[in-house]
């Protein structure tokens, strides 16, 4: 007899987490090892907010907190979500977790019953379908267009819903492909869920203050306030000020739905560090001038890499309007060989015959949900990415019929 839960069935381990986890053990081994797999900034951590947490240390406040977060956070968390959405919370609607994947885990924990349904527009974010899974939920996942941005359409949203709907995840700026919804988009989106009104929504917006080319960061509640009342509003330190570490990401929600998920936390993790909240009280308060340098860096990396891929014969990428990533289109290389006699036959095989052959860590689409694709990150200093880039152009270049 098994000892793991039948609930482990349902699932699988990170995709994005096991090519670090690879590319850093051929990295301990001596090969020379480029990784565009990792979600997560290079940049450091601001000096401001690691000397709050210095501070925080120095004062004592390293005792457990309020579950839902110190009071001092969630009023910095209110007031942020004021600054940068015009959305009104109290902090008693704010739930501090353990990193912008315990909101969702707590979100479907706490909500879903067996057979429920989540849609999932794709390519999507490789744990939203297996944490449904867990809550004994249903994902429903829809297939974007490159046409359209790979974002969900009115159409598409509509002709998903079923009577066993209970949730949408809508994510923007978009992890793996960097498309962000704009006004318009959105409102098209929110009149089918107004004449819904047993949805409820959750919107993911850790990557909204990255964004290129005059981009605004819009969500949905802010842009339908008839919806606020049945939508829970995700965010986080970890993309923004490079806190991946600090392990802080918040839900805010209708006083109900909050209550519930600070019970659920009180009985699994409880409160998060006390030192990192005192850290996120400074990264959300304190200058967001950090950001702005961040991203400008972030932008000329993003166009670096989106012109040297398009350049590549057989890859094929759009220029993405947020986030850290490039979603690169391998399909035309599809059924080549390599050079070690290698069959392409799939974009995992083509994600590990790059690092295995040319010491590139990507991750393949299929891992979100959407094959013929990979995913790179630009969160990496940028000559080793004009250097990965030119060993993915000679890896494609080898390729053989």
């Amino acid at each position: 007899m098994s000892v793991a839960a039948e609930r482990m069935g349902r699932i699988l381990p990170s995709q994005t987490i096991a090519i670090t986890q690879k590319a850093r053990a051929l990295k301990a081994e001596g090969r020379d090892i480029i990784s565009l797999s990792a979600g997560e900034p290079d940049f450091d951590t601001p000096a401001f907010i690691k000397e709050a947490a210095i501070e925080a240390i120095r004062a004592g406040e390293t005792k457990y907190t309020d579950v839902a977060g110190t009071p001092a956070l969630r009023q910095a968390i209110a007031v942020a979500l004021k600054r940068d959405f015009d959305l009104d919370y109290l902090p008693e609607e704010i739930c501090v977790s353990t990193g912008g994947k315990q909101v969702i885990y707590n979100v479907m924990t706490a909500t879903l019953n067996p057979g429920d349904e989540v849609i999932i527009p794709a390519p999507a974010w490789v744990s939203y379908p297996d944490i449904v899974r867990l809550a004994d939920g249903q994902p429903v996942v829809v297939q974007t267009a490159p046409e359209t941005g790979f974002r969900l359409t009115a159409a598409q949203l509509e002709e998903a819903i079923t009577p066993r709907t209970h949730w949408l995840v809508l994510n923007s700026p978009c992890n793996p492909t960097g498309s962000a919804y704009t006004t318009d988009e959105l409102q098209a989106l929110a009149e089918v869920l107004l004449a819904h009104p047993d949805i409820w929504i959750l919107t993911d917006d850790i990557y909204a203050k990255l964004l290129y080319d005059g981009h605004q960061a819009v969500t949905l509640a802010q842009v339908e306030p008839r919806l606020k009342e049945r939508t829970v509003t995700m965010n986080g330190v970890s993309k923004a000020y490079a806190m991946t570490g600090w392990r802080i990401g918040f839900s805010a929600a209708p006083l109900e739905l909050t209550r519930q998920l600070v019970k659920l936390q009180g009985q699994s993790t409880s409160n998060t560090c006390s030192i990192a909240q005192a850290a996120a009280v400074a990264a959300l308060s304190g200058p967001q001038d950090c950001i702005d340098e961040m991203v400008e860096v972030y932008c000329q990396r993003r166009d670096l890499v989106v012109d040297r891929l398009s350049a590549v014969p057989g890859l094929s990428c759009a220029r993405p309007e947020g986030a850290f990533y490039v979603f690169v289109s391998l399909k035309d290389l599809l059924g080549k060989k390599t050079p070690a006699g290698r069959e392409l036959q799939s974009d995992e095989d083509f994600v590990q015959a790059l690092l295995e052959e040319t010491g590139v860590a990507t991750v393949p689409g299929t891992a979100f949900l959407t094959p013929g694709y990979f995913r790179v990150s630009y969160a990496t200093a940028t000559e080793l990415l004009e250097e990965a880039c030119r060993r993915i152009r000679r890896f494609c270049e080898s390729l053989t019929s």
